[in-house]
């Protein structure tokens, strides 16, 4: 149970709870690769992170780029799905669907493309891990789209379970976590809703990452 001399991939490693985790197993000893869509967030990402660290900048939303990237990946030991845009929240009728279905491309289709072409690059012992949320189980009102997108990543990942097996397969839903994801609502706001969020919590405050 250590990530000692072990390959890491980790795609949305340049912020949040992806770099965080990119900084952790770094300091357990292992090769870190962080994977994001500009170059300039992967160099600043890398400036925080040993000297064995990589980085890749790549839009996760192209299969043709997924593809490419583990292919020349090679072999690794676990991967690490974080990526996401800013969220979207809002009641139904103002909803974009346009907008809706792009911000599906990359949270479902660019976890579903990675496993796709990153499983056969896991080496024995090795896993797979997503990040969801708990608006799947737990929904607000105007959370239907973050709803919607929690219970898929779950249903994907208890199918992969099964399918990629002996590679395990997890999600992760750690709650509400303050992240650069909620960045693109006004600063008030924000503090506001994640205060208003904490205060239900028994531990009376969000998570970081």
């Amino acid at each position: 149970m250590t990530l000692n001399g072990k390959r890491i991939v980790v795609l949305g490693g340049s912020s949040g709870i992806g770099l965080a985790v990119a900084r952790a197993a770094a300091g357990e000893g292992a090769a870190v690769v962080v994977v994001s869509s500009r170059q300039a967030r992967v160099d600043a990402a890398l400036a925080t992170l040993p000297a064995t660290a990589e980085g890749r900048a790549v839009d996760l939303t192209k299969e043709a780029a997924v593809q490419a990237l583990f292919q020349d990946l090679g072999n690794y030991d676990h991967l690490v799905f974080t990526a996401g845009e800013a969220l979207q929240l809002g009641p139904l009728a103002g909803t974009d669907t346009a907008a809706a279905r792009q911000f599906f491309d990359l949270r479902y289709w660019g976890a579903f493309m990675a496993a796709k072409h990153g499983a056969g690059g896991i080496r024995a012992g090795g896993s797979i891990v997503f990040t969801s949320g708990t608006a799947g189980r737990r929904p607000q009102a105007g959370w239907a789209l973050g709803a919607s997108l929690c219970s898929a990543m779950e249903g994907l990942t208890r199918a992969l379970a099964v399918e990629l097996a002996p590679i395990r397969v997890n999600i992760v839903s750690p709650g509400v976590v303050a992240t650069p994801l909620w960045d693109a609502m006004p600063p008030p706001a924000r503090e506001a809703l994640l205060r208003q969020l904490g205060e239900k919590l028994p531990v009376g405050h969000v998570g970081s990452a």
